[in-house]
């Protein structure tokens, strides 16, 4: 049995759930907004409780017995999709981006997000509905926020895309607290060689 998939994701106070069998839609509300995912065959998704006793359960369609590997990891990730869902609308999920070298910044115009980052001409992102960023006063730090879980590390990933920290002098874009690992310089190359003769 999945031992994953057979808890049911109980529902906070504040989140409420719809489940559609005949088209299969799973629609989660709370705080941070709505949520709405096609679950996939294999699975039943139900709702039970009433007041601020809610869950949604997730069984296999087949008898559990008879699963196989695949069955098994669809059934868990089910559960675990729709309890992302559940987390997003009532508390969002944010990432940390850090901008690092001389000039490299960013600024907010309306839906659009400005970085400089040493190029001939400024960047223009387009913020994707669904999410939101915020720039620090120093114009170097970016959170990027929204109750998608997918859409949030998407967002993110296509940022630190556009310029990735290269490895001499850490400058680009990076993950907060993500480790670079560095390499030496031609110069400091040379200078070691040299060291040895």
């Amino acid at each position: 049995m999945s031992r994953l998939g057979k808890r049911p994701v109980v529902l906070p106070a504040g989140v409420s759930a719809a489940v559609r069998h005949d088209d299969r839609v799973v629609e989660i509300k709370g705080p941070k907004g709505t949520l709405k995912w096609v679950y996939p065959a294999g699975v039943k998704v139900s709702q039970a409780g009433d007041g601020s006793n809610q869950a949604i359960s997730v069984v296999p369609e087949a008898k559990i017995e008879t699963l196989e590997g695949p069955q098994r990891a669809l059934w868990g990730l089910t559960r675990s999709k729709i309890a992302g869902m559940v987390a997003g609308v009532a508390q969002g999920f944010t990432k940390t981006l850090e901008i690092q070298g001389v000039g490299y910044k960013a600024r907010l115009e309306g839906h659009k997000l400005v970085l400089s980052l040493g190029n001939s001409h400024p960047i223009n992102f387009e913020i994707p509905s669904g999410a939101t960023i915020t720039v620090d006063p120093k114009q170097t730090l970016l959170t990027i926020a929204g109750s998608d879980k997918e859409l949030v590390g998407r967002v993110a990933g296509v940022l630190r895309a556009l310029k990735p920290p290269e490895p001499y002098k850490g400058k680009g874009i990076r993950y907060a607290g993500e480790h670079i690992i560095r390499k030496a310089g031609k110069a400091a190359a040379t200078a070691g060689t040299g060291a040895k003769k």
